[in-house]
C-alpha cells in the first residue's frame, strides 16, 4: 500500500525558516518523482516543488530562491526546506507521488506563517 506521511509543520515567523518532511513506503522510492504541493482552503492545490529520478527539481516561481526539494533514496524520504517564508506561504502542505497510474497524497501538514 503506497503511504505518504508528512511531517514538520507549524507555526512560524515570517522570515522565518521550516523543513517538512515526507516519509514514503509502499513503491520503489528511487524510480518515483516526488513532488510537494500546497492548498488554501477554496484555493485549488498549486505545485510548489517537484524533483525527478534523477535529482532534476523544478519550482514555482513562488518558491524559486527560497525552497529546496531534496529526496534521500535510502531513507526514502523527500523534504522541502523553506527559508524566507511569507505569510502567504501559509497553507496545507502535501507530498504527492504519481505510481501505478494514481496520484497518491498524503494527509497533509499546516503551515503557517504569521507574527
Amino acid at each position: 500500500q503506497v503511504q505518504l506521511v508528512e511531517s514538520g509543520g507549524g507555526l512560524v515567523q515570517p522570515g522565518g525558516s521550516l523543513r517538512l518532511s515526507c516519509a514514503a513506503s509502499g513503491f520503489t522510492f528511487s524510480r518515483a518523482a516526488l513532488a510537494w504541493f500546497r492548498q488554501v482552503p477554496g484555493n485549488e492545490r498549486e505545485l510548489v516543488a517537484a524533483i525527478g529520478i534523477g535529482g532534476l527539481t523544478n519550482y514555482a516561481d513562488s518558491a524559486k530562491g527560497r525552497f529546496t526539494i531534496s529526496r534521500d533514496n535510502a531513507k526514502n524520504m523527500v523534504a522541502l526546506q523553506m527559508n524566507s517564508l511569507k505569510p502567504e506561504d501559509t497553507a496545507v502542505y502535501y507530498c504527492n507521488v504519481f505510481v501505478y497510474s494514481t496520484k497518491f497524497w498524503g494527509q497533509g501538514t499546516q503551515v503557517t506563517v504569521s507574527s
